[in-house]
């Protein structure tokens, strides 16, 4: 296991393991590191015909640790050090296909993410969330575009604006996820869907998924997304953001500026 990330490979599928339980699978940059090295590996490498990605413990992700963002906020930390950018970039690219097993919650990136897999299989009770605004930021990923596009406006504009969980039998639902299950067999149920890829030619599922996928939008939507996201990091609002989650309190944006 390298940085709470662990990395298995049998009969062609890459499986990669969120393994920080103990902090909700939160994501740091050594972890992203490591996704983003195995992803563009997985993605050259023609012993790998599809690449899983689950977790341990009760939650698939919390995302970004907060405190790395209010930390960007406050000039503490230089804004490259944020590591979601190039993990965002390699599944703009990721060729092969990606199968997502969310045993738990997932937040903000945790979610977003998964509009970038191919399959998802979700438990019934997980909840996803994207408190982007609630933080006072804005949506990445492409989500701002390929969310609307999934779910429709009304859905995402709910997701995004108010920070409305959904479950995951209506992730499944609306389109999100490819099936939701008991808890206990979400793992088993997208190792057999990402097993039975690898029985598929490999040259037309990439075609297919490329005729599928519009990168160059996708790395479009992100790169607006993420100027946008780098200003709100320093504005006012979220300033108030970052305070009132590090003193337990709700936030007070009646007399942000």
């Amino acid at each position: 296991m390298t940085d709470h990330v662990r990395v298995t490979e049998n009969a062609g599928v890459l499986t990669l393991t969120l393994a920080r339980p103990e902090k909700k699978n939160a994501l740091t940059n050594a972890m992203y590191e490591t996704i983003v090295r195995e992803l563009n590996r997985g993605d050259k490498d023609s012993k790998v015909r599809a690449i899983l990605i689950q977790a341990e413990g009760d939650m698939f992700t919390a995302g970004n640790d907060i405190g790395d963002f209010a930390a960007v906020a406050s000039g503490k930390t230089p804004e490259r050090s944020i590591g979601a950018s190039p993990f965002l970039l390699a599944l703009a690219h990721l060729s092969k296909p990606l199968i997502a097993a969310v045993q738990g919650n997932a937040v903000g990136v945790g979610t977003t993410m998964l509009l970038h897999c191919d399959m998802v299989f979700i438990a019934e009770n997980a909840q996803l969330t994207t408190p982007f605004v609630n933080l006072a930021l804005v949506p990445e990923a492409a989500s701002s575009w390929l969310m609307p596009a999934r779910i429709g406006y009304a859905r995402a504009f709910a997701m995004f604006a108010l920070g409305q969980p959904i479950d995951g039998k209506t992730a499944a639902q609306i389109g999100i996820a490819t099936a939701a299950v008991p808890a206990a067999e979400v793992q088993k149920r997208a190792l057999e869907a990402a097993r039975a890829l690898t029985t598929r030619p490999a040259g037309a599922l990439q075609a297919m998924k490329k005729l599928m996928r519009d990168v160059e939008t996708i790395k479009a939507v992100m790169q607006r997304e993420g100027e946008e996201f780098q200003a709100r990091l320093k504005s006012p609002e979220a300033m108030e953001a970052f305070r009132a989650f590090a003193e337990r309190r709700p936030p007070d944006f009646s007399k942000v500026a």
